[in-house]
């Protein structure tokens, strides 16, 4: 049955406000004061049509895509320790959600490696045992309130390099478009130097000069901010009314709602860029491997490195 498009019952808004608040401690932005659920009415009316119909709300986070191909900010190229810690966290979440309105939560981890995988350099066949990872993670673990969707669910067995040119030719925003975006300043800006730089610290093998690197991660920034949007236009299709979340920062009353995974001292920081480190008191936080390894000893699980512990 689709959703009503009514404007919300002063229920309907209460109820809303509460799930959001929920989400608000969790919020990952760089804006420097904090702000409540009344400077979110996008994500207010959206979560407020579910409540209406007394529907799961359902959201939706583009991410989780494969693992970065630099050694030194990894432990492999398979999920660890790192995304199983942010998979609990979101199915708690959604748990949580559950206890104030009985409908629930389900969230759909919308992963995105095999849209720009020829532009961040990772190979297909990592980006599908990422994904197949995470959705055997979420069997073992019960975390039944997640689910994973990716290129296969949409244009099934389609060589890779042809799914990504018809995303690419039916939803992304054209080059030009987008440089007068970016050089209109934020967010995109600060979107387009993230990318940037994520794509300089994960070349690990470049044998030409640093500004010739430079360059060229300036240009498949652009590149993988052109498919990102793509993606987003898809997953809108796909799940039309679903609350739209990011693991990127993201500004007070924006469309999308910045979310934060796990602690870590970059607002930029995510688990395919990371590895998890287990502090002596007990939480976690999230380091490049070099970074982590000089701090704690190495855990592995179930075979393989896992994450790195404190004593």
């Amino acid at each position: 049955m689709p959703l009503t498009t009514a404007p919300p019952t002063a229920p309907a808004t209460g109820v809303s406000t509460a799930i959001l608040n929920l989400l608000l401690p969790h919020r990952r932005t760089t804006d420097p004061a904090p702000a409540t659920a009344e400077a979110f009415p996008h994500q207010l009316r959206r979560i407020a049509r579910f409540v209406r119909d007394g529907a799961p709300v359902v959201f939706t986070l583009p991410g989780f895509p494969c693992k970065s191909p630099n050694p030194a900010k990894v432990l492999g190229h398979l999920p660890d320790q790192g995304e199983r810690l942010s998979l609990g966290f979101l199915n708690t979440l959604c748990t949580e959600i559950g206890r104030i309105y009985p409908p629930g939560a389900r969230l759909i981890i919308c992963s995105d490696g095999h849209v720009f995988g020829d532009l961040i350099r990772v190979p297909d066949e990592h980006i599908d045992a990422y994904a197949d990872e995470l959705r055997a993670v979420m069997d073992r673990w019960d975390l039944s309130r997640l689910s994973v969707f990716d290129l296969r669910d949409v244009l099934g067995d389609l060589p890779h390099d042809a799914r990504r040119a018809h995303v690419h030719e039916r939803y992304a925003p054209t080059l030009e478009a987008l440089r007068a975006e970016i050089r209109a300043g934020d967010p995109a800006r600060a979107l387009y130097r993230g990318i940037t730089r994520f794509l300089f610290e994960d070349t690990a093998d470049h044998t030409g000069t640093r500004s010739a690197l430079q360059r060229d991660c300036r240009r498949r920034a652009y590149g993988v901010i052109q498919r990102s949007r793509a993606w987003g236009a898809l997953i809108a299709e796909h799940h039309l009314h679903a609350v739209r979340l990011s693991i990127h920062p993201q500004p007070a009353g924006a469309a999308k709602f910045g979310i934060r995974l796990l602690d870590a001292p970059d607002a930029w920081t995510t688990p395919w860029h990371s590895a998890a480190l287990r502090r002596a008191d007990g939480t976690w936080t999230l380091l490049p491997r070099s970074q982590a390894a000089r701090r704690g000893r190495l855990v592995r699980a179930d075979g393989r490195p896992s994450h790195f512990t404190q004593s």
